[in-house]
């Protein structure tokens, strides 16, 4: 028996376009399961309420970033990986010196200052009056209270610093908690990081497959 073999077009132009739809392929799937991971790891942070602008820490890059490549490779990371952690292992977080953690209530979470978060120190300079401290008792923790505000209407709620007729007729006063302060608070595990990750790396071959055309 004789066996023999030909070859119908040329074998280097198809050679060459295989390796092209193999570097594209790789490259893609590649591409594809780096931004889907930021995504699913954004979705994440705010699905556990950390807010938006925790979740846009996560950030992602593809290398090489011009061309298509066999050896396509993607980044994940985050601007904080300290908070992330946290979240993700769970953490025991207390203050140091003996001093109190100052936990922001709704209340001021509402009132930023200059798209700052508010804490104790920033209301004394802002406001120019100290906070009230409330010792707690009973197993209640310590409270720290703004006096002499006044609660907005409309949409936007909130409170604000009470107007001098007010001042003067204690119409509208209110004392409101700002901060509860305690000497150590445990983060729980809300975020999967290592999850997400294998998830998406196990995803990849069968991406890589769907791509090569």
């Amino acid at each position: 028996m004789r066996l023999s073999l030909t070859t119908i077009g040329d074998l280097r132009q198809i050679m060459a376009e295989e390796l092209a739809a193999a570097e594209q392929a790789v490259s893609g799937a590649v591409t594809e399961a780096t931004t889907g991971l930021k995504g699913e790891l954004r979705a994440q942070v705010t699905g556990a309420g950390l807010g938006t602008r925790l979740s846009r820490t996560w950030r992602s890059q593809v290398w090489p970033s011009a061309e298509a490549s066999l050896g396509a490779a993607g980044l994940v990371w985050t601007k904080a990986p300290a908070i992330i952690r946290g979240h993700a292992e769970g953490a025991l977080i207390r203050a140091r010196g003996g001093t109190f953690l100052a936990i922001p209530t709704e209340a001021a979470l509402s009132m930023r200052a200059g798209g700052r978060r508010l804490t104790p120190q920033l209301w004394e300079q802002r406001m120019g009056t100290p906070l009230r401290l409330v010792p707690g008792r009973a197993g209640r923790p310590a409270l720290l209270v703004a006096e002499n505000l006044r609660a907005r209407s409309g949409r936007r709620g909130g409170y604000a610093r009470a107007s001098a007729t007010a001042l003067r007729t204690g119409r509208g006063l209110v004392s409101v908690v700002l901060f509860v302060l305690v000497p150590q608070v445990r983060l729980r595990k809300r975020l999967d990081v290592e999850g997400a990750a294998e998830r998406w790396i196990g995803r990849l071959e069968d991406r890589v497959v769907g791509r090569w055309r």
